[in-house]
Order: structure tokens, then C-alpha cells, then sequence
């Protein structure tokens, strides 16, 4: 038992691995395919769309199958979707960043252009060398192997966690079960942690790395046209999966049952066998049951759960709450990139080290409140309700913590207008400039132009990174500035008030994550105290498959569309296309950001107020005797009832809420 432990355990750290990788490269996946926030959501939701494929036929032939070998099947399809999520980077060539300077490469240039192009043949030659690079840029489609790798890991990862907790549930003594799932959550948090953080790693690294000269790049992490080693993260995660996988092609298909565990099991291995033993009496009666009186039952435990208001109304809420979460994790990378000017690197490095652990914590001291007060139901159900409660009213202090707009000549902030684009006045009107391509330069005024061309910039010295603009006469005529009329290469930085307000930003997380943690445990229990015990794997399921299908693949999406909605400058392909979004508008992404993650959990709360008084209605009386659809179920033994209640955490069941 203790080899399937620590096999499982890796297998836990592995799938969460992989998953956190996934979340902190989106925005690196987003400039590298030149898409839009809400297809790269689509790519992220594919995860659920692959686990909900096969999770009916794991859930119910999984336990008569050989458990470990299904498990290793698992990882080894998880190593494979990572791989494929991978493969685009080797067959899409170099990334190639917009920009207005092109050195000598494919073309007859020897030396950087002159900013201020006073020939229009110059930007023909230009366009001309774009062109050549457009033809022979691959598909813009690449971005599909990801989703469907994504949608493979979603397969593999589907039989660990039911089957892996069943096999625990089967032959691990009833008294360390709780402690053997306390060690796969405890491990399974690392996961995510080590997943920023190499994310982080990743980040900083050029995407191209030891391929392309570093002294010729021009750009930044802190650029919006900046893509780290994205694929380099993949390969990790499905080195790692696979690893995860060989220990479970050497474990038997079953293990010497404890004598304290043979006693009032209801596991699928128990169900199992009891099936086989009436197989061996009666061969011939199963024959018919197969599909009319199955099917008859399944639809009968069907209306039994969908019909409890307990189990309906916590579902609702779940899905309030779920929606929330999944859209504001999945982007919130991008928020602190966007919103603070951090760099890709440094927001998947703070969320690795200051956002999980406490939440890590919270959930391992909401465990030991639940034992140390000996909460029941209606205890935890108050419990969690008024932890989930203050964790809101936390996080809506993030409203008042964002950042105001960087200063953008034309965008932001109007010059000297010329015609009736923003973008030109009279101080580049001399200039042949492009107002499509994104090639930001920092004026010593303290003000970002669009490029420097549309800076007025007639000349440049230096090389890569070091290039410095000079004579710049945007920067006078914009501003009452009189001094340097240089620039450099990148967006100017935000203020110091800016800064302040991210280490707020970081500080009302940490609480706000470690609020909610501590009710978490007690709300996971809840799930199983709504229903009948030979409905709880049915509930557990129909949760599942309704927090995948309804919040997890569309949140993202919807997200993604509406941080779109926000864009002020959209960069540009090869070929003259609508690439992926170089400057948002700050104060318009942190309302809409939030505040949809905000519209979406309110109500969760207004449902969470009748699922409490639906609880206390139920369980308040002294006989504990739960109810089925409003009527008293006699089948359950009255003793048992209390206990249950009285001693909910300490329950064999708590196994089941990672399958959540």
C-alpha cells in the first residue's frame, strides 16, 4: 500500500503539474499563435471537453478493470498530450516579433532603417521583405495541436483520481484513509507551485533560445511581444507523466484486504466482488440486467439526486462560485502583466509563491478546525458559507488597488492632432509611418509613442537592445519638455503608486485565498451529506460532469471575449492580420475582469442562504434523520445517522471529495 501511495502521490503532482503549466503559459501561447483572449481560453477549456469524453466510461468500468495498468494508461496518454501540446514550437520556424527595424537578414539592409522614413520606396522594401515572410510563414492553425494536446491530457488524467482513491478505499485500513488523501492534497498543492515557478523559469528564457543571437533581439520580458520558452515547460510535464506512469505497470491488481477494512465497505472492488461471487452461483441472471434493469436504475438514482433541493441547490452555487474562479485563475497572469506592468516571468513566480501556499495551509487548518470543533453538517455548512463570504468581501478591495493607464502618444493621451488619426500629428506628418505595427519606444518625457517613426525619431545609434532615438520632435510638441529629445526601446514604466498598489494587490490575495481555504474542506464534505450513501458516487459524478461542462469550458471563453473588449491596440502578423492585443485599456480590464468574476459569485451567495436554511430544516431535529426529496428514508439506521452528523470529518467518505 505504501508503494501505491507514493506512486499516486507522484501521479497527483505530475497531473498538477501539467495543468499549471498550461495556465501560466496561455499568454505566451496568446502572442505566439497571434490569438485573441477568448480563443486561447477555448485552447484551455479543452481540457475538460477531453476529460468529460471518456468520464462516464472510467467512472463505471474503470473498478472492473485492473486498476493500476488503467491509472499508467492514464499517465502515459497525460506524457503524450503534453508532448503534442509541445510539438508546434519544432515546425513553426523562428518567432518573428512586429516590428519597424529590420536588419540585415533576407533582405539587401545592411544597417537599422532610419526611423523617420522620408522615401516612400524605403517602406516598399520594407513591405516587400514582410511579404516574403508572410509566404513562407507556416499555418496560423499550429495553435490546434495544443488544443488537442490539451484535450488528450484531459483522457489521461480522468482515471486517477477515482480510481486511484477507490484502490486506497479497497485495501488501505478505514482509519488511514483520511490521512493517506490528506498526503495526496498536501503533495498534489505542490504541483501547482512547482508548475509557476517553472513557468516563471520558462518565461524568462527567449523562445528561440540557442538559436537566435541574443544581442539581436530588440525586446524584453517585460514587452507585450515577448514570448518565453513556452514548449520547454511541456516537455517537463510530460517527462514527468510519464515517470508518474511506470511504477503503476508493476502493481498487482489487488492487495491483501485489512480485516478492519472488510466491514461496511461500499467501494467498487466490494461491489465487485459480490457481482463475481453471484456470477459463480447464478451465471445466467446478470444476462438481463445488463441493460433494461441497469438502465431502469440508473435513471431512477438519476431523478433521485437531480430531485434533491439540497443536492440542486449546492450544485448552483458550485457552478456560481466555479465560474468565478476558473475565469479569474486562468487570466490572472495576464491581469498582473496588464494591470501592474510585471513581467510574464514575475507573475507566474509571485502566484507560485505567495497565492498557493496559503491556500495550501488554509485548507490543511480547515481540516483541523472541522476535527477540533467536531463540526456536523449544519456547523460546516455555516462554517464555510461565512469563510467563502469574507474571502468575497476581501477581494473586492482589488477595485481600489489598480493602476491607471500607461501614457501612450495618441492613445491614451491626445498630442497635436493631425487629420483625423490620433496617432499622427504634425511632428510625424514628414515621416512615412506605419500606424499598424506595434515597436514601442520611451521618451524622456516620460511618454510611450507607438513606434519611432510616429516618435518623429530621425536618427538611431547603438544595436539590439541598446538602441537609443534621437531627435525625436514629438517629444517637445506633445509636452512643454525641453530637455533630451532621445528614446529607448520598450514601453515606459509605470509609476511608483503603481508598484505600491501591486504589493496591496498581493497582500488582499494572500488573505483573501487563505479566507476561502479554510471553508473549503468543510464545503467539499458537504457534497456527501446531501444524499443517500449509495447515491453519493452518482452525486459526485453529476457534480463533476456539471463543473466541467458548464463552468470549466465556457468560463474562459466568455472571459476572454470580454478582456478583448478592452484592447486599445491590436498588433499585426506577417501578412497584415489582426495579431494578438499589445496595450489594453487598464481601468476598463480591471472592472470588467473583476467585476465579472464579482457578478458571478454574488448570487452564489443568495443561493448559499436557502441551501443553509434547506440544511438546518433538515438536520436540525434530533432524530437526525436525513431526508430523501423531502420524505424520512427509513432504509438508513438512525444511529448511523447521528454519527454522520456528529462526526463529519471523520468519516471513510472523505476520499471522495478529490474527485472534485
Amino acid at each position: 500500500m505504501c508503494v501505491f501511495l507514493a506512486a499516486l502521490s507522484f501521479s497527483y503532482f505530475s497531473k498538477a503539474l501539467s495543468g499549471t503549466i498550461m495556465k501560466s503559459s496561455i499568454t505566451q501561447i496568446e502572442r505566439r499563435f497571434d490569438l485573441t483572449s477568448s480563443t486561447a481560453g477555448f485552447v484551455d477549456g479543452s481540457f475538460e471537453m477531453g476529460n468529460l469524453l471518456v468520464i462516464a466510461f472510467v467512472s463505471y468500468f474503470g473498478a472492473k478493470l485492473h486498476r493500476p495498468k488503467v491509472i499508467a494508461v492514464g499517465c502515459f496518454t497525460m506524457a503524450l498530450g503534453c508532448f503534442l501540446s509541445a510539438m508546434p514550437h519544432f515546425f513553426m520556424g523562428y518567432y518573428k516579433y512586429e516590428t519597424t527595424s529590420h536588419t540585415a537578414a533576407s533582405a539587401n539592409l545592411t544597417s537599422i532603417i532610419s526611423p523617420c522614413s522620408l522615401h516612400q520606396d524605403v517602406n516598399d522594401t520594407v513591405l516587400e521583405v514582410s511579404r516574403s515572410g508572410c509566404e513562407k510563414e507556416p499555418s496560423s492553425y499550429m495553435w490546434i495541436y495544443i488544443l488537442l494536446g490539451n484535450m488528450l491530457r484531459g483522457i489521461g488524467e480522468t482515471p486517477i483520481t477515482p480510481l486511484g482513491i477507490s484502490y486506497l478505499d479497497d485495501f488501505a485500513k478505514e482509519e488511514n484513509v483520511p490521512v493517506y488523501v490528506a498526503c495526496l492534497h498536501t503533495i498534489a498543492m505542490m504541483g501547482p507551485m512547482f508548475g509557476f515557478l517553472l513557468g516563471s523559469l520558462c518565461a524568462k528564457l527567449y523562445v528561440d533560445i540557442g538559436f537566435v543571437d541574443p544581442g539581436s533581439i530588440t525586446i524584453t520580458p517585460q514587452d507585450s511581444r515577448w514570448v518565453g520558452a513556452w514548449w520547454l515547460g511541456f516537455l517537463i510535464g510530460g517527462a514527468t507523466s510519464f515517470l508518474s506512469a511506470i511504477p503503476f505497470c508493476f502493481l498487482p491488481r489487488s492487495l491483501k484486504k485489512p480485516e478492519e477494512a472488510s466491514k461496511d465497505k461500499t467501494s467498487h472492488s466490494l461491489l465487485e466482488s459480490m457481482g463475481a461471487t453471484r456470477n459463480k452461483l447464478s451465471p445466467e441472471k446478470p444476462k438481463p440486467r445488463k441493460w433494461s434493469l441497469i438502465l431502469k436504475d440508473f435513471c431512477n438514482s438519476l431523478k433521485k439526486v437531480l430531485g434533491n433541493r439540497m443536492y440542486f441547490t449546492f450544485l448552483c452555487c458550485s457552478l456560481l462560485q466555479f465560474s468565478g474562479f476558473i475565469g479569474f485563475l486562468t487570466y490572472k497572469p495576464k491581469y498582473m502583466e496588464q494591470q501592474y506592468g510585471q513581467s510574464t516571468s514575475k507573475s507566474n513566480f509571485l502566484i507560485g509563491m505567495t497565492s498557493l501556499p496559503p491556500v495550501g495551509i488554509g485548507i490543511f487548518l480547515g481540516g483541523l478546525i472541522m476535527k477540533k470543533y467536531k463540526m456536523g453538517i449544519i456547523g460546516a455548512t455555516k462554517f464555510s458559507f461565512i469563510m467563502s463570504f469574507l474571502s468575497y468581501a476581501i477581494s473586492l478591495l482589488h477595485f481600489f488597488v489598480g493602476c491607471d493607464n500607461y501614457v501612450v502618444a495618441g492613445m491614451t493621451v491626445n498630442p497635436i492632432l493631425y487629420h483625423n488619426n490620433s496617432l499622427f500629428s504634425e511632428c510625424n506628418s514628414h515621416c512615412k509611418c506605419a500606424s499598424n505595427t506595434w515597436d514601442p519606444v520611451c521618451g524622456a518625457n516620460g511618454i510611450t509613442y507607438v513606434s519611432a517613426c510616429l516618435a518623429g525619431c530621425t536618427t538611431s545609434t547603438g544595436h539590439g537592445k541598446n538602441t537609443v532615438f534621437h531627435n525625436c520632435r514629438c517629444l517637445q510638441i506633445n509636452s512643454s519638455w525641453s530637455g533630451n529629445t532621445s528614446a529607448t526601446l520598450g514601453q515606459c514604466p509605470k509609476s511608483n503608486d503603481c508598484s505600491m498598489n501591486f504589493i496591496y494587490y498581493t497582500v488582499i490575495q494572500v488573505i483573501g485565498g487563505f479566507c476561502y481555504a479554510l471553508g473549503a474542506t468543510p464545503s467539499y464534505m458537504l457534497i456527501f451529506r446531501c444524499v443517500q450513501p449509495e447515491l453519493k458516487a452518482l452525486a459526485v459524478g453529476l457534480y463533476t460532469l456539471a463543473m466541467r461542462m458548464i463552468a470549466g469550458i465556457p468560463a474562459p471563453v466568455y472571459f476572454g471575449a470580454a478582456i478583448d473588449k478592452t484592447c486599445l491596440k491590436w498588433g499585426s502578423t506577417s501578412c497584415g492580420k489582426q495579431g494578438a492585443c499589445r496595450l489594453y485599456d487598464s481601468n476598463a480590464h480591471r472592472y470588467v475582469f473583476l467585476g465579472l468574476g464579482a457578478i458571478l459569485r454574488g448570487p452564489s451567495y443568495l443561493v448559499g442562504i436557502i441551501f443553509y436554511i434547506l440544511i438546518k430544516k433538515q438536520f436540525q431535529n434530533k432524530n437526525c434523520r436525513p431526508l430523501e426529496n423531502g420524505q424520512e428514508d427509513a432504509a438508513m439506521n438512525e444511529e448511523d445517522n447521528c454519527k454522520i452528523k456528529e462526526h463529519l470529518p471523520g468519516c471513510s467518505d472523505v476520499e471522495n471529495e478529490s474527485s472534485i
